[in-house]
């Protein structure tokens, strides 16, 4: 499984990265990112959590 931050649509809340820390951060620069090139096993559950709470939906994950 696979995650992807469309960065130039975050909005920077934090959401994802509260939610799902395995997996996504908050980059330096501001916007979310990934961090991970899978995302582990028992983290899939929460970084789907965090794809269906993000606000401006620019979360992936498949």
């Amino acid at each position: 499984m696979k995650a992807v931050v469309d960065r130039d649509g975050c909005i920077e809340c934090g959401l994802c990265a509260s939610t799902c820390p395995e997996v996504f951060r908050m980059g330096d620069d501001g916007p979310a990112e990934v961090y991970v090139d899978e995302v582990p096993a028992l983290a899939e559950q929460t970084a789907v959590e965090a794809q269906d709470g993000c606000p401006v939906a620019v979360i992936t994950v498949e």
